[in-house]
Order: structure tokens, then C-alpha cells, then sequence
């Protein structure tokens, strides 16, 4: 099966979907003239400042929240470890790039959401994806839409939103304190019912005060590592260059890795943790109390620079500085060995408590991210079987296998990327319009 997989894993995230994921994101960096660049200061103002005066279920900061705690997971931990593993610390340089290009790619498809977004029958606010392919691109596109949608429920289902973040949370809390895998499976599942069957409003609420404070804990431990070993981080950052453009030379228990390997784990894994182009985040933005969509296409672009240009380059330089990637060691274990390295007392427990909480709100934002799919699927009337279905594979997700899973994630991601990414070319005519009418706008305002 695992061999099955991984042949279906090299297929989807092959050159041609490598090149359509960067080429997006290049294409789209051209016509919005470097705005991640220039306008990024003016959005990361606008995660605290924006007015949140128009029609929406949650306010900006809020949907920014629930689109990070989602993307801040088990992406930036296990996936940076898993990155490096298999590419060297040159695969966190082609995890850069795609992250700045991932950047154009994330306010474009959440300036889309907002944009074409429509109210289900429970009054609740609908958007993504398959929204902004149908009623964007036409009624001929549907079959396009229906796709995402269904590889949508796919992801929430077997990829990002449950197994992976599910083992990675008893893989942690088995290593560092010792519980065992039913105790914290049942722990688990009890926790993502209680909040997950509130909706969106119960999520967004759980997610703006988990979020800010994990990213916080998180960020000070990473650094704190950073300056225990601050004699390496010069060779380090020289490592991630070098290593980018040349093979990695066979270190201990490390094979070595080719430049194309560090190029597909780094964008891969990049991908994984940030999610520009999978069209997940563009969902929950588009139930942002907002009156322009560029605004919020802002707001989510924030999303990326803070999960993968900050967060998953502080846990690559940290496998990289204590040494820990050329070991024997790979996943959550990795990164463990790497916060004991620096802090033996307390490593591993500040570790768990990141790891379960990234992971953990993770699983609540894809709840809803499948749950947004099966609606455009279904009807609401699809919404609570969903649910129940979501917290009985939370419940089976302790007992599978690590490396299927990740090979499972990866394959369900990169089928729910090409939908999407068709739908952005398609509409950046859209994008660049919409960017204009908000820019002139501002300019209005000021004068």
C-alpha cells in the first residue's frame, strides 16, 4: 500500500504541479506589482485595525485565526523535521520561496472568497474555492468546482485535518510525558466534539485566543534555542543556501539529497504548512465581516508570512544548528531531540504543549473547511453527518501508521490545489480589478 501511495504522491506533486503552484504565485507577484512586498506592512496593520463593517460571521482577526490554526500545525513541526530529513536544510530556502510567492497566491484566492461569497440556507455565510470557480468562471466550470469541493472533504477527511495532526499529537504526548495513545485518542476526540459542533463561531472563538498565545510560546522557545546555539546559526543559514542549489554530502544516519529532492520536499512541505494555493484558507476568509474583499485578501495574506516565512524557518534553523537532522531520527522525535538540546529540563514538555496545541486547532479548522465543501456539495442537511464522521476518524487517527499518512496529506493536497489554482489564473483579471478599486479607495479616504 505504502509503495502504491508514494507512486500516486510522485505523480500529484510532480514537476507540472510544481510549476503551476510557483508559476501561480509568480504570475500573480507580477500582476499585483510585488505586493506582498509593499503592501505587507499595511496588512499586518490591518489584522488589528480593520473595521470589520461589513456583512460577515466573524470579524477579520477572527477569520485570521481560525486560516492560522489550521496552517500553524503539525506543517511547521513534523513537516519542517520531515522537509529536512529528506531534502537537507536546503529544502527550508525552496520552502522561502514558495512561502513569498505564496504569499500573492493567498490574498488572491481570499480577495476571490470574499468577493463571490453567498449565505447557505442557516443564514451562515458560504465562500471558497468552489464558490469564485462557479459563479466567477461561469456555470460550465461547476464540474471544476464540484472537485475542489470533494477533494476538499477528502483533505479534511484523510489529510491535513485529521490523521496527521491526530499522530503527531500522540506521537509527542507518548514521548515526552509518557501518556498512552488511548488516553490522549479519547482526550482528543471528546475536545474537537465539544468545540466542533458549535460551527464556525464556536472555532473562531477557541482559535483567537489558542492562536496569539501558541504562536508567542512557540516563537520565544525556537529562539531561545537559536541563541543557545547562536556560534552555529551563521553556519546554518550558509547550510540552507549552500545545500539549496548543491547536493547535501551523506551525513550519519542522512543519505544525502539531490537539489531537485530539497526543491519538491521544500515546496511540498511549504505547501503543507501554509497552504497558498490549496484554496482552504480563501473559505474561512470569506466569512470575514468586511466590505472589501482586498482587504481581507491583505489580512489572510499575513497568514503565510507568519506560518512559514517566521514559524518554519525558526524550526528548520534549529534542526540545523543542534545537528539533529543528520541523525537518526525523523518526525515529531526530531524536533523533540532538538528542544532538549537547548533545554533538557523542559524541551520536550514546551514541545507537547506547542505541538498539541498547533495541532489540535488544526483539527478545528478544517472541521469547518470540510465542512464548507460538503454544504456545496450536499445542502446543509449534509452538516452534522459530516461532523460525526470528522470526530470518528479523530477517534481512529492515533492508530495509523506515520508514513502513509503523510504520503495520504500529500496526495489529497495537491489534488485539491489544481482546481484551484486553474480558477486563479482564470481570475486574476478579477484580482488585479478589485486591488486597483481598493487602492483608490484608500487614497480617497485620505486625502
Amino acid at each position: 500500500m505504502l509503495d502504491i501511495l508514494n507512486e500516486i504522491d510522485s505523480f500529484v506533486w510532480g514537476p507540472p504541479l510544481l510549476v503551476l503552484l510557483v508559476g501561480t504565485g509568480i504570475w500573480l507577484t507580477i500582476r499585483l506589482k510585488l505586493i506582498q512586498i509593499f503592501k505587507l506592512g499595511e496588512a499586518l496593520k490591518l489584522i488589528f485595525s480593520a473595521k470589520n463593517d461589513g456583512s460577515g460571521d466573524v470579524n477579520s482577526f477572527k477569520a485570521l485565526c481560525t486560516a492560522l490554526a489550521a496552517t500553524v500545525g503539525t506543517g511547521n513541526i513534523v513537516g519542517v523535521a520531515t522537509a529536512v530529513k529528506a531534502g537537507g536544510p536546503g529544502a527550508l530556502f525552496w520552502m522561502w520561496i514558495a512561502a513569498f510567492f505564496g504569499m500573492a497566491t493567498k490574498y488572491a484566492e481570499c480577495l476571490l472568497a470574499v468577493k463571490y461569497r453567498t449565505v447557505d440556507a442557516n443564514g451562515n455565510i458560504s465562500g471558497g474555492p468552489m464558490y469564485y470557480i462557479e459563479n466567477g468562471l461561469g456555470k460550465a466550470y461547476k464540474p471544476l468546482a464540484v472537485l475542489f469541493a470533494v477533494f476538499g472533504v477528502l483533505c479534511a477527511y484523510f489529510g491535513i485535518g485529521t490523521f496527521a495532526q491526530v499522530n503527531s499529537i500522540v506521537e509527542i504526548t507518548k514521548i515526552s510525558a509518557g501518556i498512552p495513545v488511548v488516553y490522549t485518542g479519547i482526550a482528543l476526540t471528546v475536545l474537537v466534539a465539544a468545540v466542533t459542533i458549535g460551527g464556525l463561531r464556536s472555532i473562531a472563538n477557541v482559535a483567537s485566543k489558542i492562536v496569539p498565545a501558541m504562536a508567542v510560546l512557540y516563537f520565544l522557545t525556537t529562539v531561545g534555542i537559536l541563541i543557545c546555539f547562536a556560534d552555529k546559526v551563521p553556519e546554518a543559514i550558509g547550510m540552507v543556501l549552500q545545500d539549496a542549489f548543491t547536493p547535501t554530502a551523506a551525513q550519519g544516519g542522512f543519505l544525502g539529497a539531490t537539489v531537485m529532492l530539497a526543491m519538491r520536499s521544500g515546496v511540498a512541505r511549504g505547501v503543507f504548512s501554509n497552504e497558498s494555493g490549496l484554496g482552504s484558507a480563501p473559505i474561512v476568509a470569506a466569512a470575514a465581516k468586511t466590505k472589501w474583499a482586498a482587504e481581507q485578501g491583505l489580512v489572510s495574506m499575513t497568514g503565510t508570512f507568519i506560518d512559514t516565512i517566521i514559524i518554519c524557518t525558526l524550526t528548520g534553523l534549529a534542526l540545523t544548528v543542534t545537528g539533529v537532522w543528520c541523525g537518526p531520527l525523523s518526525g515529531a522525535a526530531m524536533t523533540d531531540a532538538a528542544f532538549k538540546m537547548a533545554f533538557p529540563a523542559w524541551g520536550g514538555m514546551l514541545l507537547m504543549v506547542g505541538l498539541v496545541l498547533f495541532a489540535f486547532t488544526t483539527i478545528l479548522g478544517w472541521n469547518y473547511y470540510g465542512e464548507r465543501c460538503v454544504e456545496y456539495l450536499m445542502g446543509v442537511k449534509a452538516i452534522m453527518p459530516y461532523r460525526v464522521i470528522f470526530i470518528i476518524l479523530i477517534a481512529c487517527g492515533p492508530f495509523l501508521k506515520l508514513e502513509e499518512i503523510w504520503v495520504l496529506a500529500d496526495i489529497v493536497n495537491g489534488l485539491m490545489a489544481i482546481p484551484n489554482l486553474i480558477a486563479l489564473l482564470a481570475l486574476s483579471g478579477v484580482v488585479v480589478a478589485e486591488t486597483k478599486a481598493y487602492q483608490k479607495h484608500l487614497k480617497e479616504q485620505s486625502k
